[in-house]
């Protein structure tokens, strides 16, 4: 039996992989939603799961809820870069004033991250 780290191992590498899949974007995201969602029953404050749940449902353009699993997280102390990072993705893609996001921005940058967690997806010239 897979422990949650070694599944969280598997996710970040299955996450890297949709981008040299796009064509299996959906399914890819589908197989991490599912594995992350399992992940949660067994441990539902796993920081880690959160951070990259989060991060998969920013990238899929589900802000609200990719923003409300990510302080979920805030709320249980996480000290990783890539929480308050993907935090502040999401509240560009959502349209949100710079002085609400930069915070988060600037609490990331004495950070170090977690390296079971990755970032949301982010495209500076499309904003």
């Amino acid at each position: 039996m897979n422990t949650i780290t070694q599944r969280l191992e598997n996710v970040k590498k299955l996450q890297a992989k949709r981008w040299e899949n796009e064509d299996y974007w959906d399914d890819i995201n589908d197989l991490l939603i599912k594995e992350l969602e399992d992940i949660l029953t067994i441990e539902a404050q796993n920081i880690s799961a959160l951070i990259n749940l989060g991060a998969i449902l920013c990238d899929s353009g589900e802000y609200e809820t990719a923003l409300a699993i990510l302080k979920i997280a805030l709320d249980l102390d996480s000290e990783d870069k890539n929480l308050y990072t993907n935090i502040a993705i999401v509240m560009v893609d959502m349209g949100m004033n710079a002085e609400e996001y930069h915070e988060y921005l600037e609490i990331a940058e004495n950070m170090i991250e977690n390296p079971l967690t990755f970032k949301a997806y982010f495209d500076p010239h499309s904003h």
